[in-house]
C-alpha cells in the first residue's frame, strides 16, 4: 500500500484531505481530514514498528531480524516516541484553541457535522457510527 504524502510536491505546503468516498455505496464525505499520528512517521519507523508488533515486543526477536543492537533498538523507540508525542501535543493546542472561546453555545448544525466528520478523521468515530450521528442532525 502507498503511504500518503503530507506535502504539497509543487510548493511543500501542508496537504489537507478534503474528500472521502466508499466505492461500494457511493457515499462521498466532504470537509478537511487530517492524517493520524503515524502518518507522519518515516517508512523505516513504521517497519520497525510493524517488526516490533510482530515480535510482541521481543527485543531478542527485533535484533535477529532487523540486524540491529538493543541500544539501536532502544534509540528507534525514543525517536518514534518523541515524534508521537510531537504530534499528540499539536492535537492538544489545536483543543484547547477551539474550547477557549469565552463563551459556551451550542454547535450549529454545520458545526455539528463538520465536528462529526473530524471525529471520523482523527479516528474517534466509524463511518457507520458517523452516518447514524449525521442522520441526526437536524439542519
Amino acid at each position: 500500500m502507498q503511504k500518503l504524502f503530507n506535502e504539497c510536491p509543487s510548493c511543500g505546503g501542508q496537504l489537507v484531505i478534503t474528500e472521502c468516498k466508499c466505492p461500494a455505496c457511493q457515499l462521498q464525505l466532504r470537509g478537511e481530514f487530517h492524517l493520524g499520528q503515524l502518518s507522519s512517521l518515516s517508512d523505516e519507523a513504521l517497519t520497525f514498528i510493524k517488526v516490533f508488533l510482530s515480535a510482541r515486543g521481543n527485543l531478542t526477536e527485533v535484533e535477529r531480524v532487523l540486524g540491529i543492537s538493543y541500544p539501536t533498538i532502544r534509540n528507534k523507540l525514543d525517536e518514534i516516541n518523541n515524534a508521537l508525542n510531537r504530534t499528540d501535543a499539536a492535537d492538544e493546542l489545536r483543543l484547547k484553541k477551539l474550547n477557549s472561546s469565552p463563551e459556551t453555545k451550542p454547535l450549529s448544525a454545520e458545526e455539528t457535522r463538520k465536528d462529526i466528520l473530524q471525529q471520523v478523521a482523527d479516528g474517534r468515530l466509524s463511518p457507520a457510527e458517523a452516518v447514524q450521528k449525521l442522520s441526526e442532525v437536524q439542519g
